[in-house]
């Protein structure tokens, strides 16, 4: 199992960001992680990755808790925030050797080589990140994300702002990392979802309202779209959200 969440809280005075999750995920499929702004989305990523404690519960990276053994959690993830940071004045591969050297990668100009293919990063890998369209620019934040070889990837709208070209790209991409990987989506756009993602975690107000396989959310509701279900499940609080 690559992910186990159990009770997770986090509160933030008398706010309750996340109000005890539990869920699971695990290797070789696309976990959907769906909810309205403020739901508590990018606080559970941040929680997974190290970047801010809890305030009670447990989380398991790999069978390594985030509390306790917070480096080897962070070796274990590769993770691409959805305001993709990158060094607009370093060109491709100038980038990844830097990631390379962080990780301390052995055989760096090799794993360059490999992770330029795998991201179809070839004719753009000696050009400037400047110079770069969104979609390429997106594809150089998965190379990174993906460069230590990671075992489980968190990706935060990863296809935001594509156009419809560079989205079938990132989604092929997507699915191709995931068969040998944990992949959690966090997205706003329910046909994303529906096209690569096989389990559907929806949270509404730190709390988890749906967590099941896409065809048997959808089947226990009565086959509507995943943006029905959606709305079903989250739009008595969509006036509350923070």
């Amino acid at each position: 199992m690559s992910i186990l969440v159990e009770d997770l809280c986090k509160t933030y005075s008398e706010q309750k960001a996340l109000d005890s999750i539990s869920f699971r995920a695990m290797p070789g499929s696309v976990l959907g992680f769906l909810g309205p702004n403020g739901a508590g989305k990018s606080t559970t990523m941040k929680i997974l990755t190290g970047y801010i404690p809890q305030t009670s519960g447990r989380a398991e990276v790999c069978g390594f808790d985030v509390s306790t053994h917070s480096m080897e959690v962070r070796r274990q993830i590769g993770y691409l925030p959805e305001h993709n940071p990158l060094y607009l004045d370093m060109y491709v591969r100038e980038a990844l050797g830097f990631i390379g050297a962080i990780h301390q990668t052995e055989n760096k100009a090799r794993r360059i080589d490999e992770v330029i293919e795998m991201c179809g990063l070839g004719q753009e890998q000696n050009k400037k990140i400047s110079a770069l369209s969104k979609g390429y620019r997106q594809r150089v934040g998965l190379a990174q994300a993906i460069f230590s070889d990671p075992q489980v990837l968190i990706l935060d709208e990863p296809t935001s702002g594509l156009d419809p070209n560079q989205v079938i790209g990132i989604r092929n991409l997507i699915r191709d990392l995931a068969t040998t990987r944990t992949v959690i989506l966090s997205t706003h756009i329910m046909q994303e979802v529906e096209a690569i993602c096989q389990n559907v975690i929806i949270i509404d107000q730190g709390k988890i309202v749906a967590d099941d396989k896409l065809t048997d959310l959808r089947l226990s509701h009565n086959n509507k779209s995943l943006e029905d279900i959606f709305i079903a499940l989250t739009a008595s609080h969509a006036h509350q959200t923070y």
